[in-house]
């Protein structure tokens, strides 16, 4: 059970390294965006969408290769971890 909490352990620690920045930036924007929205008293839908939108796709787009490497890696180490997690203690 060490080995597969150990992985499991590994995918949220993964998992949060690739959506936390994702979501400040998309936070960021947002409040950004309400902000002005406030300001000027435009309260349409879709210029509160598409900054958000727009932020979180150059996000992926700048950080992708990171991410697509950090998947592999963690399936590459499941997958050597796989005779462990079979045979138990």
């Amino acid at each position: 059970m060490d080995a597969l909490s150990g992985i499991i352990r590994e995918a949220l620690i993964v998992a949060a390294v690739l959506c936390f920045p994702v979501l400040v930036v998309a936070t960021a924007v947002g409040t950004v965006v309400a902000v002005l929205q406030a300001a000027t008293q435009v309260q349409e839908q879709t210029l509160a969408l598409l900054p958000k939108m727009l932020a979180v796709c150059l996000m992926v787009a700048l950080f992708g290769g990171f991410a697509l490497e950090a998947c592999a890696s963690l399936f590459e180490h499941s997958i050597d971890a796989l005779p462990a997690i079979a045979h138990g203690p």
